[in-house]
């Protein structure tokens, strides 16, 4: 892997010296263009794979991030005691000095709000899941379960920052980002790291900055596809325009920022050549990848019916089986709508509805394909919730406040372990009493699946090397097949 630290000083460098080294710089440029092939459309882009610092155990992600914190009480982590002791005020010895959000930190009382679904083993691994999730039953003996996930972010937009970031502050690049940077793509025509939002969904914002590149190469951001006839934006032809003509532009535009190149030697203009032959590129792949008309009627079956329509979470699962066929990089799946404060029950069925079937179908379609032992699957949201009722406790409804100091997240494939669950927590779900698993060490464990070492992966910016980890983060042996 390159010297990842050395890029600010080098093209500073060449800042300096670019009255001398203009014609050099074409030529280089030219060179990088016939090798790595944004001059012709049918070239292929580089991979940096030589460089992995130890033999990967996955080749791509699928990260299915469940954005507003899904209420591990009434999905994962069955809690006997918390049903029992229902109505009862949580104790203070179990809370200590944890810290409240301002949502439920002026209630007289916090009173335990014990889960109305019901709860069952499952799988040979004996697996406990709601009534809730009744296609997760399928998959349990593929799944590692980790119900010992814990964060110091309390609020939504610091706390999925920091899944995706490595950082509460924005700015830092995304986790899809980083790994652009240090793996390359291993498909020419589509980008290395791709991102679906389930429409209409509502619930906490998503911002571009969660699949952004920060202060890395503009080129390792996430492109976001929509649903719809026309997946990305501006990448069709407007009418008029035929293929050879956009050729002809692009190679104008080409010769153009090449000399911008010779007289600048900003890395940001190779960048811009290169998105612009991607763009192109896509023009093809992308409907080739979004097109579902090849598929058979068992996946739709399989899938759930929503899968039909562009857009749902069911068939962005679906397009993210295909990108993963494609050898796609990074599949970042947003869904929204699991930030319930109040009428929990009604609005955690419509999403467990939403997403179960999907979810399972997506494990069961990559392993019955040979893809699941080098894809890794992810799902998760960005903290967990409380064990007691935000407001008014009620007959047969309740509310959960944020919670991140435990909460439940499941991986599969790609190198972990399955039909395994991973950490514990006390009676009331409310700390980690067993193998706490913190948001570093689930990055630098995903990194080390992927072959990376994660204090190795690093970008030199304001004087200081940065990382998706920062200076901390310990691999999760334990879970690792």
């Amino acid at each position: 892997m390159r010297n990842h630290c050395t890029d600010q000083t080098a093209i500073n460098r060449r800042h300096f010296f670019r009255s001398g080294a203009a014609g050099i710089g074409v030529a280089a440029l030219a060179n990088l263009m016939r090798s790595t092939g944004y001059a012709s459309p049918s070239s292929a882009a580089p991979s940096r794979n030589e460089g992995l610092h130890f033999a990967p155990r996955a080749k791509r992600v699928i990260y299915l991030c469940q954005s507003g914190g899904p209420a591990q009480h009434d999905l994962f982590d069955y809690k006997p005691l918390l049903n029992e002791q229902h109505g009862k005020e949580l104790p203070d010895s179990v809370r200590g000095e944890q810290r409240l959000t301002g949502m439920s930190a002026n209630q007289s009382s916090l009173p335990l709000a014990g889960s109305q679904f019901k709860f069952a083993q499952h799988g040979q691994s004996g697996a406990w899941l709601s009534e809730l999730l009744p296609h997760h039953r399928e998959i349990v003996d593929d799944v590692c379960f980790i119900k010992s996930m814990y964060t110091e972010a309390i609020n939504h937009d610091p706390a999925i920052t920091f899944f995706q970031t490595g950082s509460q502050i924005a700015g830092r690049p995304s986790l899809g980002a980083w790994l652009s940077y240090g793996l390359g793509s291993e498909n020419k025509d589509l980008p290395s790291f791709i991102v679906l939002v389930s429409a209409n969904q509502g619930g906490q914002p998503l911002y571009s900055r969660l699949w952004g590149s920060g202060f890395l190469d503009s080129r390792h951001q996430g492109i976001q596809f929509r649903g719809g006839a026309d997946p990305v934006l501006y990448l069709s032809n407007p009418p008029g325009v035929s293929a050879n003509r956009r050729r002809a532009q692009l190679d104008v535009i080409g010769k153009l920022n090449q000399h911008q190149f010779g007289q600048e030697l900003d890395p940001e203009i190779e960048s811009r050549i290169a998105q612009y032959e991607m763009a192109y590129r896509m023009q093809t792949s992308v409907p080739d990848a979004a097109n579902f008309s090849d598929e058979p009627e068992s996946t739709f079956a399989a899938y759930g019916e929503d899968a039909r329509q562009p857009g749902t979470f069911a068939a962005n699962c679906l397009l993210a089986r295909r990108l993963a066929e494609r050898d796609v990089r990074f599949i970042q799946v947003y869904h929204q709508g699991w930030d319930q404060h109040s009428n929990l029950p009604k609005q955690i069925a419509e999403q467990a509805k939403e997403t179960d079937q999907a979810s399972a179908a997506l494990v069961k379609d990559l392993k019955q394909r040979g893809l699941l032992d080098d894809t890794l699957v992810i799902w998760g949201g960005e903290f967990g919730r409380t064990p007691y009722s935000q407001g008014t406790l009620k007959p047969n409804n309740y509310g959960r406040d944020h919670h991140p100091r435990c909460f439940t997240t499941w991986m599969a494939g790609g190198g972990v372990k399955s039909g395994i669950t991973y950490g514990a927590t006390d009676e009331f779900g409310y700390n980690n009493v067993e193998n706490p698993v913190h948001v570093h060490d689930f990055n630098a464990t995903l990194l080390h699946l992927m072959g990376i070492d994660h204090e190795r992966l690093n970008f030199k910016y304001q004087g200081r090397r940065f990382r998706l980890t920062d200076v901390h983060g310990s691999v999760v042996e334990d879970i690792l097949a």
